[in-house]
């Protein structure tokens, strides 16, 4: 691996995450000397998948798992299919997942991977060959108790499954807790799909009551509208809500009197994307950041709010659904002009929350009702959010900021005590 961790551009994925531990640095007391940690992946592979296409020829996709940091217990995150995806970009997710879980409390550390593919040029049979051959590259440091790979960015139950049972076959018994986001019949969790949307709703709506917004007739855009942002979306309109602005890869929409769900889910659900929805106005795609709105929801890919979208901005509640989707410079700005953001290493955490309570069901083969699961889940966000706050408040700090405080304490304290082997 080169040192990709050296000298990054500042607003790429990695080095928009080494400025926000820097930023934290200063609030960590002793445990500051251990600050250069969370600054190292402590494992990257990359692999060569090769596999033979429907035409008989064989193509070669780079795959990539990275462990950020397992002091916590072992890694956890998901698993992109992008053309996009870097070694340097899957890096800082796993650092984020590092941060996210915890922030959260959970027993894990951080890790991500991802393969540099577009999975809509791919059969199905193509795309079950190149999960399971990645799934068996990775087979060397992924494990139920060592990395715990999930959905992510153009993946899905599915893929979930084929990597369960390749990773079974090489071990040579069933192994669910291998994966999260499975199939419900092979171990998967009820609550699963929409849990990472829930999460962002549930810490939107105690973020909004705490600087008097009410949920009644607020304005909501939304970035992204797959699994994410379309379950965000209609619990804020369910809670009174109205959504007045989409985006998505298919294009932007809009309508101020409020989009009208069903018939959006319809579209969704028909043409695979919200361009083709006719009852809203048609934007421009820069157009949607100019939007009048008062809860922002980016929950599309990383690096989407820049600096001169958080100058047009006219939300008041920034909430992160997607994984770095907010430059650092962006970030300063919103914060200048009095705009709340919450995090996304708070708020989009309800996934792999409630992929923790698959992992954990799928040791005791005992199995909760999506009533208990939306229950625990919406107290471990509301009890995190307001230990967040309260050290935000207590410090003075931006709730970035102060969730990196929360998060890396309880990291770095884990790193001090386990200690330094050998």
């Amino acid at each position: 691996m080169s040192l990709s961790y050296v000298n990054p551009s500042v607003d790429s994925p990695w080095g928009t995450y080494l400025s926000q531990v820097d930023r934290v640095i200063p609030y960590l007391g002793p445990l500051a000397r251990w600050a250069e940690t969370l600054k190292r992946p402590k494992r990257a592979l990359i692999v060569d998948i090769p596999i033979e296409m429907d035409d008989g020829s064989v193509r070669h996709f780079d795959g990539f798992r990275v462990q950020h940091n397992l002091s916590r217990g072992p890694g956890k995150g998901g698993v992109r299919y992008h053309p996009d995806v870097t070694l340097e970009e899957v890096m800082a997710l796993a650092a984020w997942m590092t941060v996210k879980n915890a922030a959260v409390n959970l027993p894990y550390g951080g890790a991500k991977g991802g393969i540099r593919v577009d999975p809509k040029q791919l059969s199905q049979k193509e795309l079950e060959k190149l999960t399971r051959r990645y799934t068996s590259e990775i087979g060397l440091i992924i494990g139920p108790q060592q990395d715990i790979p999930a959905p992510d960015v153009n993946t899905n139950a599915q893929i979930m499954a084929w990597m369960m049972d390749t990773y079974s076959m090489n071990v040579g018994a069933t192994a669910t807790g291998v994966v999260t986001g499975k199939p419900i019949h092979l171990g998967g969790s009820l609550g699963r799909v929409k849990a990472t949307g829930r999460g962002v709703f549930v810490t939107g709506r105690e973020a909004a009551r705490r600087i008097g917004l009410n949920l009644d007739g607020v304005r909501v855009a939304v970035q992204g509208f797959g699994n994410v942002g379309s379950a965000a979306a209609e619990l804020f309109v369910g809670a009174g809500a109205k959504l007045v602005a989409v985006q998505d890869h298919t294009g932007s929409i809009a309508n101020p009197n409020g989009i009208d769900m069903a018939g959006l889910m319809e579209t969704l659900r028909s043409e695979g994307g919200v361009g083709g929805f006719r009852n809203a106005e048609h934007l421009d795609d820069e157009s949607f950041w100019d939007v009048d709105c008062d809860i922002l929801i980016p929950a599309a890919l990383e690096g989407q709010l820049t600096a001169d979208r958080a100058r047009r901005t006219k939300a008041k509640l920034v909430l992160e659904g997607a994984n770095g989707p907010t430059l650092s410079s962006a970030d300063d700005i919103l914060h200048d002009r009095g705009v709340l953001v919450v995090p996304d290493v708070i708020c989009n955490a309800g996934g792999v929350t409630v992929s923790y309570f698959e992992w954990v069901q799928d040791f005791s083969s005992f199995f909760w009702s999506e009533d208990e699961i939306n229950v625990r889940l919406d107290k471990i966000m509301v009890d995190a959010l307001k230990k967040i706050w309260d050290t935000s408040e207590r410090h003075q700090i931006s709730l970035r900021t102060a969730t990196f405080a929360v998060a890396c304490e309880r990291i770095l304290m884990a790193r001090q005590e386990r200690g330094l082997y050998p």
